[in-house]
This record gives structure tokens, C-alpha cells and sequence, in this order.
């Protein structure tokens, strides 16, 4: 049976998908769809789908769809930056352009799993970057631009979610973390803030601190200084819009780095926040194994990654009640990442 192609671009309000069939004939009119709109958009898609399929394309730049869309059982593609024209310096390409691109080879784009992510295919590049950046990574800690967990000697612990806010999941954590007590850190995308600044209002008036996470979840090696720069600047912007003050802490997506996106993070005021446990709550294991993974992991100036937004979060909320009791039955505070005391450094690293 024939495919349909559907090409979804990102810009500073929303989304525009242009959906093109096998001969390069629109299907429907171009679209647009706003940040919150995305599961509407997604029902949209599969009922588009019932009657031909579907695949969907979006490239490198956008990574708060593939989780919502291959939960949904979307076939999905990313078109990288090799196989596309110039980006501008914020948004991705034309959603034409994308549906074009799949519309002539699809079959040399990276097909999305829920289990790779945005980055499927790309894992060997992502841990290479990582590698490579390990020297730059221990200069900026020791100058304590660069934080991924606290003392060790200290009992707290800081729990932080990702890709928020959200129009479902971001209440129900609110609502968790009130019954216990406990104040935590949202690394929230400037796409989310703009068009939840309710939910964001929300976090702060609960006294959690809320952190930058860039604005479309890109993977960061992919842009050019002056679109990181982008990135890192709106999203700025939009939260101090929303709360009064800009975030002062920026957590990378998917942790990718290379000395190059460091050396541009270094020029930025926000200090670089990491994690030391990984919940892998976004691969939805279930809700027992997200707690098992957490609490296994979590010691005395943990760092932990959840997420909140940018896919189905039901299983993190599940498991948030028994990862709290779990870290408090310890003897762990719970405290915003701001409030861990950073590790002693060596002198010797300084250097």
C-alpha cells in the first residue's frame, strides 16, 4: 500500500505538517498545530493513517516527538542535517522539505524506536562526543561551572524532570511531591514554557526550582554556535517571562556534548547540570523497575533524571510515591539541585 508522508517542522509557537503522498501530491492542507496540541495532533495522524499510512519525519532539532508519537505506535523518521538544506538560526527546515526528504528515500532515514530515542542510530557519535569531552568536562567542574552531583558526606538528594511542562504529568508530580513534602528541579524547554505558563507558575508557587532545557530538545551537536546560542537564550527568556527570574542552571538533551557545544555552554551564564543516576524512566520499563533503578542507584548528593513531559509519563508517576519513601526511609533530604553542596575539588585540578 502507497505511503503518506508527513513532514513536521518546529518553530518558536508550534508545529506546521505538510503531507505529501507517493507522487509528491499534498494530501491536505498545510497545518499548524500549537506546543500543547501535540496529542491532538498525534489523533490526527493515526486517523489520517486508517485510511493510508502514515510515516512521520522531523529532523535532529526536534526531540519532544518521537516519545509521544512511538508511544502511539506512529512510524516515525529523523532526517539528519547531512541530508537536509541549511536550517535557520531557530526552526527547523519546511515540513515540505521534510515530507519531500522521506517522500524520496525514506528508506535512508533513521527510523525511531521507543527504545533509541530521537537518537537512534546515532549512539555511537553521541558516546564518542561524551569521551572526547571528559578533560573539557573536568575543567569546568573544578571551576564549578559544571555540576553532576553533591557531597557524598551529606544525606540529601535531588529529584529533577525533564521536557516539561505538561499539560497532564506536571500536576500529578506537583501533587506527589506536596503530599511528601519534598522539593525538587524541572529542566523545562522553552517550546513547553511558552505555551503551558500556567504549569510553570504552578512549580515555582510549590517552591521547586525550575531549570533550562533547552527550547526543542535538539541534539546539540547538530547546531551551530549562533543556533545554541538560540536555544539557550529563548528558553532563558520565556521562563524569566513566565517566573520573573531566568534559570541559572541548563541541563543538556540526552547529555550530549562535545568539546565544541562546551566550549559555547561555557560562554553562557547557566551553570551545566548532569545527573549520576538515571532513572531510564523514558524507555518505560514499568513503573517498578524506574523505582528499582532509582533507589539501587541513589546515595548521599544524587543527582537523579525523570522526565515530566515529551511522552507518556504515567509510569514515572506511578513510581515516584516508592522512589520518595525509598530515599526518605534512608534518611534523605530531598532538595532542589541548588541546594546540594558541591563536591570538593582537588587543588590539583584547578591547575
Amino acid at each position: 500500500m502507497t505511503k503518506r508522508y508527513a513532514g513536521v517542522a518546529w518553530s518558536g509557537t508550534g508545529y506546521e505538517v505538510e503531507i505529501l503522498d507517493g507522487a509528491g501530491r499534498q494530501v491536505v492542507e498545510p497545518s499548524s498545530w500549537g506546543a500543547a496540541e501535540v496529542a491532538r495532533l498525534i489523533t490526527w495522524l493515526q486517523d489520517l493513517g486508517d485510511e493510508q499510512p502514515v510515516a512521520a519525519v522531523f529532523d535532529s532539532t526536534n526531540g519532544l516527538l518521537d516519545g509521544p508519537m512511538t508511544a502511539a505506535g506512529l512510524e516515525v523518521y529523523r532526517a539528519d542535517p547531512w541530508r537536509l538544506p541549511p536550517r535557520p538560526s531557530f526552526g527547523s527546515v519546511t515540513a515540505r522539505q521534510l515530507a519531500e526528504q522521506a517522500r524520496a528515500a525514506v528508506g535512508s532515514l533513521a527510523r525511531v524506536t521507543a527504545e533509541g530515542g530521537s537518537l537512534t542510530g546515532r549512539a555511537d557519535e553521541f558516546h564518542d562526543g561524551v569521551r572526547r569531552s571528559e578533560p573539557m568536562l573536568a575543567e569546568l567542574t573544578a571551576a564549578g561551572r559544571c555540576f553532576e552531583h553533591g557531597r557524598r558526606d551529606i544525606p540529601q538528594v535531588a529529584l529533577t524532570f525533564d521536557d516539561g511542562p505538561d499539560p497532564v504529568y506536571t500536576r500529578r508530580i506537583l501533587e506527589i511531591l506536596d503530599r511528601y513534602g519534598v522539593r525538587g528541579t524541572f529542566f523545562c524547554v522553552g517550546h513547553h514554557v511558552a505555551a503551558l505558563p500556567d504549569e510553570v507558575r504552578r512549580i515555582v508557587a510549590a517552591g521547586h526550582e525550575v531549570g533550562n532545557h533547552s527550547w526543542s530538545h535538539p541534539f546539540l551537536p547538530d547546531l551551530t554556535s549562533a543556533q545554541l546560542h538560540q536555544q539557550l537564550d529563548r528558553t532563558a527568556e520565556a521562563v524569566a517571562r513566565v517566573t520573573g527570574a531566568a534559570p541559572t542552571r541548563f541541563r543538556p538533551p540526552y547529555g550530549a556534548l562535545t568539546p565544541e557545544v562546551l566550549t559555547v555552554l561555557d560562554e553562557h551564564p547557566s551553570a551545566l547540570t548532569l545527573w549520576d543516576v538515571d532513572s531510564r524512566d523514558w524507555s518505560r520499563p514499568g513503573p517498578e523497575q524506574i523505582a528499582a533503578t532509582v533507589l539501587q542507584s541513589a546515595r548521599p548528593g544524587s543527582v537523579v533524571l525523570m522526565h515530566e513531559g515529551a511522552g507518556d509519563r504515567s509510569q514515572t508517576v506511578q513510581a515516584l510515591p516508592s522512589i520518595i519513601e525509598g530515599l526518605l526511609e534512608r534518611g534523605l533530604e530531598l532538595v532542589p539541585v541548588g541546594e546540594l553542596p558541591a563536591p570538593s575539588v582537588p587543588a590539583a585540578m584547578g591547575g
